[in-house]
C-alpha cells in the first residue's frame, strides 16, 4: 500500500500516547513507528506535531530526537522540527 501512495508532506502525531482509563490503547505513533513508517512512505517532507508539553505523552521529544538521529541520512534529512507557536509556510 505505501508504495502506491505519493506522499509530499507527512504531519505525524508522536509521543506514544496513552491514558490510564484505556489501557494499552495508544492514540498516537512511537518515534521508531514514525521512522518507520516514513521508511515506507518516503514522504519529501515529515513534520512530527504533538509531541511534547503534555503529561500523557510516554516518550520525549529526546527520544524522538534519538530515533530520527539513528535514521538513515535521506530518511532523517526529511524531517523538520518546528517552533512551536510559529507559523510556518510549507511547500510541497
Amino acid at each position: 500500500m505505501a508504495r502506491r501512495l505519493d506522499v509530499g508532506t507527512a504531519l505525524l502525531h508522536l509521543g506514544g500516547v496513552r491514558f490510564p482509563l484505556t489501557g494499552p490503547v495508544r492514540y498516537t505513533m512511537t518515534a521508531a513507528e514514525a521512522v518507520e513508517l516514513c521508511r515506507l512512505l518516503a514522504p519529501q517532507t515529515v513534520i512530527p506535531v504533538h509531541y511534547e508539553g503534555w503529561h500523557h505523552f510516554h516518550e520525549s521529544r529526546a527520544v524522538m530526537e534519538r530515533h530520527i538521529a539513528a535514521a538513515p541520512a535521506d530518511l532523517r534529512d526529511r524531517f523538520r522540527l518546528l517552533p512551536a507557536g510559529t507559523g510556518v509556510d510549507i511547500t510541497v
